[in-house]
């Protein structure tokens, strides 16, 4: 994946020893429940994931500049969801270790993934969803211009057997060159 630079964050290629950091925000118990995974119990589970994004090369480190700690990661997926009802070229994924919530970093982040998406990539409409209780994920996602799609009921298996809805939205070129790009600056 091509390294993208925003005025606070590098957005790069994971290297050894990243999963040092991403444990300690992978293993808290508000990161991952929040994203409908269960938090890590083990160093060994966090560099099976990131050997995973590695090999995909769908999913990009997000490295603070300021102290060069990885402090979350950024997907632009290219799995299509079953009978999904629009096109859509890619699906945005995210997690912010809870450490920098609030900070306005994964808007910046994503603004920057959008205009490699829409800008480099020729993308045409990238969907992302969050559960309704994800109030902070939901506020990301309106900052970027994404359009609520529908909502499916009961659609997301958690780990805990709980069984949440999903949000889906979606941003087309065009919306995100006339809104977005305008605001956020990658």
């Amino acid at each position: 994946m091509k390294t993208l630079e925003t005025e606070r964050l590098l957005l790069r290629q994971w290297r050894a020893g990243d999963e040092t950091d991403v444990y300690d925000y992978a293993s808290g118990n508000r990161v991952g429940p929040m994203a409908g995974w269960k938090p890590h119990e083990s160093i060994e589970e966090t560099r099976a994931l990131l050997s995973r994004f590695r090999e995909e090369d769908e999913t990009w480190a997000i490295e603070l500049k300021e102290t060069g700690k990885v402090i979350g990661s950024l997907g632009l997926h290219a799995r299509k969801r079953p009978n999904f009802p629009l096109p859509y070229d890619r699906e945005l994924g995210y997690v912010l270790s809870e450490k920098y919530w609030g900070r306005g970093l994964m808007p910046e982040a994503a603004a920057a993934a959008l205009a490699f998406a829409f800008g480099e990539r020729n993308a045409r409409a990238v969907i992302v969803s969050y559960f309704p209780f994800n109030l902070r994920s939901k506020r990301v996602i309106e900052k970027l211009g994404f359009r609520p799609l529908f909502r499916l009921p009961e659609n997301w298996l958690r780990y805990d057997g709980a069984l949440l809805d999903e949000i889906v939205c979606i941003l087309t070129r065009r919306d995100f060159f006339g809104t977005v790009s305008g605001k956020l600056s990658p």
